[in-house]
């Protein structure tokens, strides 16, 4: 596969070749100072987002609790109206004048007493879930300190590489655009199109021992010849990069 230029251009075959190469130098040296970055920034992504979920589970579980605590004192309200409720029919008891009345006021301390059992019975059963929410509430605040001193290791972590490398990077940003500047659209695109595609980030390689620098495909001597005079753009035809000679090599710099 071949990509030939027919018409006239700005620049020469050879100069595209040239630029292409000094651009595939600068964005490897960028591509080596986001390797030096590692999965750090996801890190501290996933740390963050794992941070913001234990943060809103535990206010959930904090919010439980309270409703619960809530729900333990209407109970001991409504047992000390119960207690007074018994207390009067018991007073009403000692004024009753039939054992008819007598009777009715029984039923009703019964009933209040029933009441207050299970007014009990609520309040064990919300207690031991106080204490069940309690103890995930203790563990979960011990994972979300964890989880935040790892955060703020991995984000110091980060920022000392940032640090370190910022100027440099910047520097090479500015570098890569003006040597962008001087490729046309189209075959600009076609290197990033193949750079994204590539493992290594490699869009333009030399020949290597008669093979493609990037997949290591033996090239035949006729291309090696036409790589070589650089009157047109030649892409390995098995993994689509750029081909460029040890001329072009040696005369590129970063």
């Amino acid at each position: 596969m071949e990509k030939v230029k027919s018409h006239e251009t700005e620049i020469s075959i050879e100069e595209k070749l040239r630029a292409l190469f000094s651009l595939q130098l600068v964005d490897s040296e960028i591509d080596k100072i986001k390797t030096l970055r590692g999965e750090l920034p996801l890190e501290v992504q996933d740390l963050e987002d794992e941070i913001a979920g234990l943060e809103t589970r535990l206010g959930n579980l904090k919010d439980e609790v309270t409703n619960l605590e809530k729900s333990v004192s209407k109970k001991n309200n409504e047992i000390s109206e119960a207690e007074a409720l018994i207390k009067k029919y018991e007073e009403q008891q000692k004024n009753v004048r039939n054992n008819r009345e007598f009777d009715s006021l029984s039923k009703e301390i019964e009933y209040q007493n029933l009441e207050i059992e299970l007014y009990n019975k609520k309040i064990r059963e919300f207690n031991f879930q106080i204490d069940e929410k309690k103890v995930i509430i203790d563990d979960s605040e011990a994972s979300l300190n964890d989880r935040k001193a790892d955060l703020e290791n991995k984000k110091n972590e980060l920022d000392e590489i940032i640090s370190d490398t910022q100027k440099e990077e910047e520097g090479l940003y500015k570098k890569s655009d003006k040597i962008q500047a001087l490729i046309e659209e189209r075959l600009l695109t076609a290197y990033k199109r193949i750079r994204s595609n590539a493992r290594n980030g490699l869009a333009v390689v030399s020949i290597q021992r008669d093979a493609c620098g990037g997949c290591f495909n033996q090239i035949p001597p006729q291309r090696q010849l036409d790589i070589k005079s650089r009157k047109k753009i030649i892409v390995c035809e098995y993994c689509g990069r750029i081909l460029v000679d040890d001329e072009i090599i040696s005369g590129s710099h970063l």
